[in-house]
């Protein structure tokens, strides 16, 4: 007596595709979404940056001195360098500020009337 075969199901081939396929679109989904990470990553450190540096340019035109130092909490991790220069034009002094976070930089460079003494 034969026994009759069931074609029912998948074959281990089929599963084995089925599991590669799956395992490809999911390394393609993780690699994006880190990358689109990093990019949202750097977008909010040049904002907030160049949000903190506009404020310490300001800053600096009202004292007309230089400065370096780090920012106040919730921005502990931001440093800033400001700094005051002669320009190439009479009258005029250039205010530039770095402001860093870990292996990135912002700068701002603004040119103002110097103050009479």
């Amino acid at each position: 007596m034969k026994i009759p075969r069931r074609k029912e199901g998948f074959t281990l081939l089929e599963i084995m595709i089925a599991l590669a396929i799956i395992g490809g679109l999911l390394v393609t989904l993780i690699y994006t979404l880190n990358y689109h990470l990093g990019i949202a990553e750097r977008h909010e450190f040049v904002t907030v940056g160049s949000l903190l540096a506009r404020d310490k340019v300001a800053e600096v035109e009202k004292t007309a001195m230089a400065a370096k130092g780090q920012f106040p909490a919730p921005y502990s991790d931001y440093r800033y360098d400001a700094q005051v220069r002669d320009s190439q034009l009479p009258g005029v002094a250039e205010i530039s500020v770095v402001v860093t976070r870990e292996n990135e930089h912002v700068t701002f460079t603004e040119l103002v009337e110097k103050k009479a003494q």
